[in-house]
């Protein structure tokens, strides 16, 4: 199992929604992506429920830890030591929010704060360490950083997670796109949050699911309760949307060019 923690330290791993109601949440997600999703009946878990695709865990809902937490979407970047990677990310100038714990034998996570004020969370694998899918139907496809001042946010994710950037030319007027990779490959994304979006809106990191149609996806979702935030829309590398589920969390449905 050592090979397989190794093989995917520092990319995404896992994604999860901590939300006000749970059982709603869980009914539509199920509606949007036809995932099948089972409640663990251990008490020390608190309701989570697993979500699967094709025999495949693809993500976790469950419910928020507090009151006052908000109901949203986390990512999850896999690391051989939660610990030593929370001592790593306060000395690039993070902030631990949730320090290192134990989840049950399953693995420990921690929550850390970049410095342009968003939060993502980390991973250290225990008896749960196969990594979700990435890119296939309704499972995650991409992370995305809009930050309030991705300048200094950017050079942390170098820092803690060793990543490396591409930048891309996003026209006239836009903000460029900075992809982050890792040994050439592309694990995530980060721009500055664009001007149309309402002061209150902090940084946040942002989870896209791979759909087949973003618009069939998309018509299902505000059918199902959802609430849109950007309409379907073609790029440069394909199409995408970004919607809010019916307790507020937001999401995006992503379908890329074929190359």
């Amino acid at each position: 199992m050592a090979e397989t923690k190794t093989a995917i330290a520092n990319k995404p791993t896992w994604v999860d929604l901590a939300t006000s109601d749970a059982a709603a949440a869980r009914d539509f997600y199920s509606k949007v992506f036809g995932w099948k999703i089972e409640v663990n009946p251990d008490p020390q878990y608190g309701g989570y429920g697993m979500a699967e695709v094709g025999g495949k865990r693809v993500a976790g809902i469950g419910g928020k830890m507090s009151p006052d937490a908000p109901t949203a979407w986390s990512i999850y970047i896999a690391t051989d030591d939660a610990d030593a990677l929370a001592k790593k990310a306060e000395a690039a100038g993070g902030t631990v929010v949730a320090p290192p714990f134990g989840v049950g034998d399953q693995g420990r996570m921690a929550a850390i704060q970049d410095p342009s004020g968003a939060v993502i969370s980390v991973w250290q694998a225990g008896a749960m360490n196969s990594a979700m899918p990435v890119g296939e139907a309704n499972t995650f496809g991409w992370a995305e950083l809009s930050a309030r001042g991705v300048d200094k946010a950017i050079p942390f994710y170098q820092k803690i997670f060793g990543w490396t950037l591409k930048a891309n030319d996003m026209g006239e007027g836009q903000p460029p796109y900075t992809e982050f990779q890792l040994r050439g490959e592309s694990v995530a994304g980060a721009q500055e949050m664009q001007s149309m979006v309402p002061a209150q809106v902090p940084s946040n990191w942002l989870a896209y699911f791979t759909v087949a149609d973003v618009d069939k996806s998309f018509k299902t979702a505000t059918q199902a309760g959802a609430r849109e935030l950007v309409a379907p829309m073609d790029f440069p590398g394909g199409r995408f949307a970004i919607l809010s589920d019916p307790q507020g969390a937001s999401f995006g449905l992503l379908k890329m060019a074929p190359r």
